[in-house]
């Protein structure tokens, strides 16, 4: 009797066999492993060196008119304190101008790959938070104008804030320019290192204390120590005992300090706190379970950021069963500053959906969940009074390192970290094999960027100058040193 195994074994293993492809909706065709080779094609329509040209479009606002269009719809109030804070430096100026770079960068050459984009991604936006655990990890820290688009544009933005970051912290102009170049550097050769990899260990890639090794940033490691054991501290925990005080009756109530932090109107602190119920829809059901076990006890409006001066944000106070605090903050979320550029740069512009899907809140926190490893387990989002916001974790062990204030070498290797982080980050959504062939082995792209950071940084002084002097004029009204 002939055992089926002898059978196969004794059978010709060519004979009648089928070809086996599968078709699964949600996932990849059978490669064909022209990534790297397609990315190296695009540099015949887009050389890399074209990456070096800025020349600001005929019709450009002036930084007044823009600064004035992006202060629409914000608190009349707060929009002294945004001014104020713009007109400190150039980098300052950048930080709270995304929608005017979006309009320049809509005019310089893309090569027509889509990654999910910060958005905002200058130095400053680039630092430690805490996991569900309490460990530190280093990433991007901001997503308020999140979208997908060319990938220039984000590179070409923390190029950018480098130079202006280099030379506010006295940098000679070389320093600066290099910096920008290491960052540029740093991104094509993590790219390159990423394509290398599994598509799992790739994606999964944390940002730890081995960044530091892999960016060649050792002068920039006791600065992130410090600003780790700094951020450490920094907690819901902490910033309730500084901020709140127990009433009469055992409940929690936050302490006015105006006018980074007010007491709201009950009617408005009543529907954000209502607004928590549909945001527990947007969370995993474990996380809906554990905040579940708390309550709400205060909601005030605080004051936050730069360029999201005169949004509305608000702070919940939260307390479980031994009385430890959970703040949540409520952020407004307006749409991103650069959806009316995309199409300038031949990039299709979301349409309008039922705001149910296209809900600006849902836009923050699913870009941040595409460009982030770890993601902070509370993020949802939610609406108050018809408008949009996202819901996140306040004062999740937060850190950042202020480029600005860095040395020359320091400079450096912050540059070499961000640009490695913002690779990392892009390689969630665009191929990395394709970008590492468009990039290259070479230094044509990291010159090109840093050529454009030289100019664009010009450009952004001569831009913060006109803001002053619209400030001591009296057109734009300011308050400084809030």
């Amino acid at each position: 009797m002939t055992r089926l195994t002898d059978a196969v074994s004794e059978a010709d293993p060519s004979a009648g066999r089928e070809e086996r492809r599968f078709s699964v909706d949600g996932f990849a065709p059978r490669h064909d492993g022209r990534a790297r080779e397609n990315g190296k094609e695009l540099r015949g329509r887009v050389p890399r060196e074209e990456h070096a040209r800025f020349t600001p479009a005929a019709d450009r606002p002036t930084a007044v008119e823009a600064i004035e269009t992006s202060n629409a719809g914000r608190i009349p109030d707060l929009v002294p304190i945004r001014v104020g804070r713009m007109a400190a430096t150039p980098f300052a100026f950048l930080r709270g101008s995304a929608g005017l770079m979006a309009a320049d960068l809509a005019g310089t050459p893309v090569t027509g790959v889509t990654a999910q984009l910060c958005g905002d991604a200058h130095a400053a936006n680039f630092g430690l938070y805490g996991d569900a655990r309490g460990q530190l990890v280093m990433d991007i820290n901001d997503f308020d104008e999140t979208v997908p688009g060319p990938w220039e544009w984000d590179l070409k933005r923390l190029a950018a804030s480098l130079v202006l970051a280099g030379r506010e912290a006295g940098a000679c102009e070389a320093n600066a320019r290099e910096a920008a170049a290491d960052a540029a550097g740093s991104y094509r050769r993590t790219l390159r290192t990423l394509a290398k990899l599994p598509a799992a260990d790739a994606w999964n890639a944390v940002a730890d204390e081995r960044l530091v090794t892999f960016a060649e940033a050792h002068d920039l490691a006791d600065v992130l120590r410090k600003v780790g054991a700094k951020a450490l501290g920094n907690t819901s925990a902490r910033f309730a005992a500084k901020s709140t005080v127990r009433e009469a009756d055992g409940s929690w109530r936050f302490v006015s300090t105006r006018p980074v932090l007010t007491e709201l109107p009950y009617p408005l602190a009543a529907a954000v706190a209502r607004s928590l119920g549909p945001y527990t829809a947007t969370v995993p059901t474990e996380v809906r379970t554990l905040l579940s076990r708390y309550q709400v006890q205060d909601v005030a409006f605080r004051v936050v950021g730069t360029g999201s001066v005169g949004t509305r944000s608000y702070v919940v106070l939260l307390t479980d069963h031994r009385d430890q605090p959970l703040v949540l903050q409520v952020k407004e979320a307006r749409p991103s500053v650069l959806l009316p550029h995309l199409a300038r740069a031949g990039y299709p512009v979301p349409a309008p959906e039922d705001p149910s899907v296209n809900h600006e809140g849902r836009r923050v926190v699913l870009g941040q969940k595409h460009m982030q490893v770890v993601s902070d387990t509370l993020l949802g989002w939610t609406s108050v009074n018809g408008r949009p916001y996202q819901v996140r974790q306040f004062r999740n062990r937060k850190g950042s390192v202020d480029p600005a204030a860095l040395l020359p070498g320091q400079l450096d290797d912050h540059a070499r970290i961000t640009g490695a982080l913002l690779a990392r980050a892009h390689a969630h959504t665009a191929d990395p094999g394709l970008l590492a062939g468009y990039c290259g082995k070479g230094e044509a792209l990291d010159d090109a960027i840093a050529a454009f950071a030289v100019a664009y940084a010009d450009r952004t002084e001569a831009d913060h100058a006109d803001l002053v002097a619209a400030v001591r004029s009296g057109r734009l009204p300011s308050e400084p040193g809030v």
